[in-house]
């Protein structure tokens, strides 16, 4: 039989195969078995050659190796130590610091400082807090409404609502500032910018007065009444209604204190509001102090009458008695009012203790306030007034003796 090449080669140029001999070279061209094996064998030697030669199991295919190194976890950063600290007895105490700084510390509740040392006064944590006011032991109903009443113990309104005093000795001066309650806006500044320390008398003729007293209460500051008094030129002076007079009798001034007492609550005594005439005639003056004993309260004498009675007959009354020294603002000029405070300061030294007055002037105010700033730098405290009135029940002190 004729191979398909040969039809190829012998077959004229040009001339297209037939369908037989198409059929013929394409059956030419299927492997017989003899040539499968021997591909296969064929294939077989050609991988082990591979295989010998490059020592690679995947028969060449690319492989990345990876080094996988198990560490020791970090330890935990362990927080610093700090070193204990030295005993209490190791260190150097209070007074060996004082000592070599030449600084003194004055704690409170008490102690004195060499005239030369640097004082520096720690106050007290918390600010001073009065008590609450009224106190039901100290309160009765009158014609015009409540007013104070000596509690059963003989308890005072005048121990009950005073400001607590720390104690301490050294110059000492007590201010009163009196006026308030009628403008809001100076009644609002001797609140707030005057320290607690100080003082503050209401007259009767302010509107809302229970809640006004009870706010300067409420900033430290202690509360007097006052009473609207007779004056040598009454009516052309006249301190409004209610007023004590002299010409009065007694059961009629005593219903007119009564009113004025029972404007507002907390209050721990009277001062007059002028008042020259009254507190100068025996006769009308002293049943009104003997009705301020009665109901546990003290009388402050403001100090602007040189003929008042009220040391003589508060003595007389046993009620206790206090009268200023020193009237701030007497002549109502800054420079004046400065060198009134410097003469208290001077007196505070000179006595141990001295007790002044002022009027609600916006500018008496503010002297007042820039001078107290760096008071007690220069050795002076401030005190309430109640510290001229205080004392064992019965007793009577004077702004000379507090």
């Amino acid at each position: 039989m004729s191979l398909a090449s040969d039809d190829i080669l012998t077959r004229p140029l040009g001339a297209k195969p037939t369908s037989g001999e198409r059929v013929r070279a394409l059956a030419a061209l299927r492997p017989t078995p003899r040539m499968t094996v021997g591909l296969l064998v064929l294939g077989v030697v050609a991988g082990v050659s591979i295989l010998v030669a490059t020592g690679d199991p995947q028969g060449g295919e690319p492989v990345a190796i990876a080094t996988i190194a198990l560490r020791e976890p970090s330890p935990a950063p362990v927080a610093a130590i700090p070193a204990p600290e030295k005993p209490v007895a190791a260190q150097r105490s209070a007074d060996a610091v004082e000592t070599a700084s030449g600084v003194t510390v004055v704690r409170a509740g008490g102690g004195n400082a060499p005239s030369e040392a640097v004082v520096i006064r720690v106050p007290d944590a918390a600010p001073v807090k009065l008590a609450s006011a009224p106190d039901p032991r100290l309160v009765e109903r009158g014609r015009h409404g409540a007013i104070p009443r000596l509690g059963e113990g003989r308890v005072r309104a005048l121990d009950i609502y005073a400001r607590p005093d720390p104690g301490l000795t050294g110059p000492r001066i007590a201010i009163l500032v009196s006026g308030l309650g009628i403008g809001q806006s100076a009644t609002a500044s001797a609140i707030t910018r005057l320290p607690p320390e100080v003082s503050l008398a209401f007259a009767p003729y302010g509107g809302d007065l229970e809640r006004t007293v009870a706010r300067a209460r409420e900033a430290g500051h202690e509360a007097l009444l006052q009473a609207p008094m007779e004056p040598f030129d009454y009516p052309d002076s006249d301190p409004g209604p209610q007023t004590l007079l002299t010409t009065a009798r007694t059961p009629e001034n005593i219903d007119r204190l009564a009113w004025a007492m029972s404007r507002f609550s907390g209050f721990i005594g009277i001062v007059n509001y002028m008042g020259a005439k009254l507190t100068s005639d025996a006769a009308a003056f002293e049943p009104v102090l003997r009705e301020v004993a009665a109901r546990g309260l003290g009388y402050v004498d403001d100090g602007t009458s040189p003929r008042s009675l009220a040391a003589p007959l508060g003595a007389k009354a046993r009620v206790p008695t206090a009268r200023a020294e020193i009237v701030l603002d007497a002549l109502p000029r800054p420079e004046a009012i400065d060198r009134e405070l410097a003469r208290a300061e001077a007196q505070a030294r000179a006595k141990g203790f001295v007790l002044v007055s002022a009027t609600a002037l916006p500018m008496t105010i503010d002297r007042i306030a820039r001078w107290s700033r760096d008071l007690e730098a220069r050795g002076i405290r401030l005190v309430p007034v109640s510290v001229a009135l205080r004392g064992p029940a019965g007793t009577r002190l004077t702004s000379a003796t507090p």
